[in-house]
C-alpha cells in the first residue's frame, strides 16, 4: 500500500515526541475542555510501521489508551478480548482487506464505530467502505490533529448502549456516551482509568467481574500491571460516587446493579 513519504512521517513523529518532552499535552487536544482527564479505547490496525508509530504516539500523548495490530486475525482476537470505542482500520493489510473485518464485524452487530485509513483515494472506495459500515473515511497523508478531531467527533456520536444514561445507587448517574458521572445532577471528576473501570462494570450491570476483566480494562495491551491496581481504582471511585455503587462479591470480583 501507499505510505507517508519517511520526510513526513520523521516530522510528525519528532512534533508529537517534542510535545511530550515539554509536558504541553497535560489536557486534551481535541475538542475537551483542559483539565479532563478521559480518554478513548483505541484500536489502530495499521501494517505500516512508521504511520502506526505516528499515530499510536500521537493519540498516547492525547491523553487516549491505544492497542495496535498489524493483522486482521489479531484484531479479531483483540475485539472479541476488549471493549474498544474506536477502531481506526488500514483497508490493505498482510492477511486480507480490512473492509471485510467490517462487514463480519457489522453482520455480527458491532456498533463499534470505525474510521478507515487508507491511500485509496477513488471516490468508489469511499463509498465502498461507507456503505460497509465505516463512519468516517481518511486519506493518508493526512494532519494527525484531524484526525484526533475526527476521533472525538465519531465518539460523542456513538453509545453502545440504547440508553447512555445509566441510573446507579445514590443518585449517581453515568452518561456512557458523554463519560461523565454525575451525582444529583452534579459533575463528578473522575480519572481516565477510574472512568475505565466504572465503565465496563455499567456496561455489565449486576454481572459480577473478575479482577483480571477489569485489569484488561484498565490497560492497554503489554503494559505493566500492578497486582492490587483494581483495589486501588474501586477505593478511589467508593471515596467519589459512595462506597454503595461497587458492589463486592468476595472471591468473584466486582459488580453495579443487580
Amino acid at each position: 500500500m501507499a505510505a507517508f513519504p519517511d520526510s513526513y512521517l520523521k516530522s510528525e513523529i519528532a512534533g508529537v515526541q517534542a510535545v511530550v518532552r515539554k509536558g504541553r499535552y497535560s489536557g486534551r487536544s481535541h475538542g475537551h475542555h483542559a483539565g479532563e482527564d478521559r480518554f478513548l479505547r483505541i484500536l489502530l490496525v495499521e501494517d505500516e510501521v512508521m504511520l502506526a508509530e505516528a499515530v499510536r504516539d500521537h493519540l498516547l500523548a492525547a491523553g487516549e489508551a491505544v492497542d495496535h495490530t498489524e493483522s486482521i486475525q489479531d484484531a479479531e482476537i483483540m475485539i472479541r478480548g476488549t471493549n474498544y470505542d474506536v477502531l481506526l482500520l488500514d483497508l490493505n493489510l498482510p492477511d486480507g482487506r480490512g473492509i471485510d473485518l467490517l462487514r463480519t464485524l457489522r453482520r455480527n452487530g458491532s456498533a463499534m464505530p470505525c474510521i478507515i485509513l487508507t491511500a485509496q483515494d477513488q471516490i468508489s472506495d469511499r463509498i465502498e467502505g461507507l456503505n460497509a459500515g465505516a463512519d468516517d473515511y481518511l486519506v493518508k497523508p493526512f494532519d494527525l490533529n484531524e484526525l484526533s478531531a475526527r476521533l472525538s467527533a465519531v465518539a460523542r456520536r456513538y453509545s453502545g448502549n440504547p440508553n447512555p444514561f445509566v441510573a446507579l445507587a445514590g443518585g449517581v448517574e453515568v452518561d456512557l456516551a458523554g463519560r461523565v458521572v454525575m451525582i444529583n445532577g452534579a459533575q463528578i471528576d473522575v480519572t481516565s482509568r477510574e472512568w475505565a473501570l466504572l465503565d465496563q462494570m455499567v456496561r455489565h450491570p449486576g454481572q459480577t467481574l473478575s479482577k483480571r476483566q477489569l485489569e484488561e480494562a484498565l490497560y492497554e495491551f503489554g503494559a505493566e500491571i500492578e497486582s492490587n491496581t483494581v483495589e486501588v481504582y474501586v477505593s478511589r471511585l467508593r471515596r467519589k460516587i459512595g462506597k454503595d455503587v461497587i458492589k463486592t462479591v468476595r472471591g468473584v470480583g466486582y459488580r453495579v446493579g443487580g
